[in-house]
């Protein structure tokens, strides 16, 4: 039995980065809705902090049901 450690090296260095890029984006999105709060108790207006985070979110949702998808197919 062989290991092809390039080939096993080449998938741990793409899913470390998806799993940060996803974390990272997760995060953004959670920063978003907290500035949202924090913009509504002053009396401002939060609809760009809301529509950013939702969109973090969308793009979250978006990446695992790609990834569902690569796994069923």
């Amino acid at each position: 039995m062989k290991i092809d450690w390039a080939a096993l090296g080449s998938v741990f260095g793409v899913s470390l980065l998806a799993t940060v890029a996803l974390v990272g984006l997760f995060t953004l999105g959670i920063v978003g809705l907290s500035k949202q709060e924090t913009a509504s108790a002053n009396g401002g207006s939060a609809v760009m902090a809301r529509t950013g985070a939702y969109a973090c979110f969308a793009l979250c949702a978006a990446a695992v049901a790609y990834g569902i998808f690569l796994i069923v197919t």
